[in-house]
């Protein structure tokens, strides 16, 4: 980690900033709900008019523009929460807006990308990459909620243009929307979210797919649809633009991951063709220890941040 030169110029006091939030979608507008009370003031960027709007009408920021250049001028610090790849966009944008520089975090769902991006800024800012380990299957302002954040995992990825600074307020800023740190290499944070992230996705739409072609060719199957068809269908409800930015900007991962899938797939084939009951049961009993396992984790997770509260 090397520091970006005019480091003493940032503060890492976040209630004294001006904040701009670049996207006010349901990660962008959650984060500007939760973030309010604890910053000096809360600027939006957003393209959709009738957004930027609503968020200033309804007190979720103090204003509110569809300029990228009005909304960052004074701001303290840039918060990216748009798609990934429209976040390569703006960090390439900001030097010119913002010569000075500042404080920059993103929202992003892969971070090497965004790391080598943000390394690529110019020693007038620090930088640093992010993504909160939670969502909905829902988008836009009108999903957006305080609480989306609180207990959930938020990534921090550093770089080249990471340094002290830029760490604490973003330490300052998961403490106060009540969210837990982890620092992940880039690299690292990609694989890991290509199997328990981007792989679930790809598998809840190959299944929406496999049931609207089914249910086009006999309408029953909707009505014998039950909760194990909804909760696992779920994530393909999820934004396709944005989920398609992932799934191009985590290609190898993603591929990778895919791959192990596919040959656990063609392995399952076999055993149910072969009508290999021992091996086919032997799978599915792992597979339910497996989840017995990470629920009790889960649940520990959960019952320890209560007790920390």
């Amino acid at each position: 980690m090397t520091a970006p030169g005019k480091k003493l110029r940032f503060t890492n006091d976040l209630t004294s900033k001006e904040v701009c939030l670049v996207g006010l979608g349901l990660m962008g507008g959650s984060l500007a709900l939760a973030l309010r009370p604890h910053v000096a003031r809360l600027v939006a960027v957003d393209v959709n008019l009738e957004t930027c709007r609503q968020a200033v009408a309804g007190g979720i920021v103090d204003q509110a523009t569809p300029e990228l250049a009005g909304g960052v001028a004074t701001a303290g610090l840039v918060v990216l929460a748009t798609p990934v790849r429209t976040i390569l966009r703006l960090l390439a944008e900001l030097p010119a807006l913002r010569p000075d520089g500042c404080l920059v975090l993103d929202l992003g769902s892969t971070k090497e990308a965004v790391g080598q991006a943000m390394a690529a800024l110019p020693a007038t800012f620090a930088a640093i990459g992010g993504h909160p380990m939670c969502g909905r299957e829902t988008a836009g302002l009108a999903s957006a909620t305080a609480g989306l954040y609180q207990g959930q995992t938020f990534v921090l990825c550093r770089n080249s243009r990471t340094n002290e600074v830029i760490e604490e307020v973003a330490l300052a800023l998961v403490a106060a929307i009540s969210a837990r740190p982890l620092f992940l290499p880039a690299g690292e944070h990609d694989n890991l979210v290509a199997t328990s992230s981007h792989l679930p996705y790809l598998v809840a739409t190959l299944l929406m797919q496999r049931a609207a072609a089914a249910g086009e060719r006999d309408e029953r199957l909707w009505p014998v649809s039950a909760s194990g068809f909804r909760d696992t269908s779920r994530l393909a409800g999820s934004d396709p633009q944005v989920m398609l930015d992932i799934l191009l900007t985590n290609r190898a991962a993603v591929l990778a991951a895919l791959q192990g899938y596919q040959e656990e797939l063609a392995a399952v084939l076999e055993w149910l063709a072969a009508g290999d009951e021992a091996a086919l049961a032997a799978w599915l009993a792992a597979a339910q220890a497996h989840y017995q396992e990470y629920r009790s984790n889960f649940r520990r997770e959960l019952a320890d941040q209560e007790h920390s509260s």
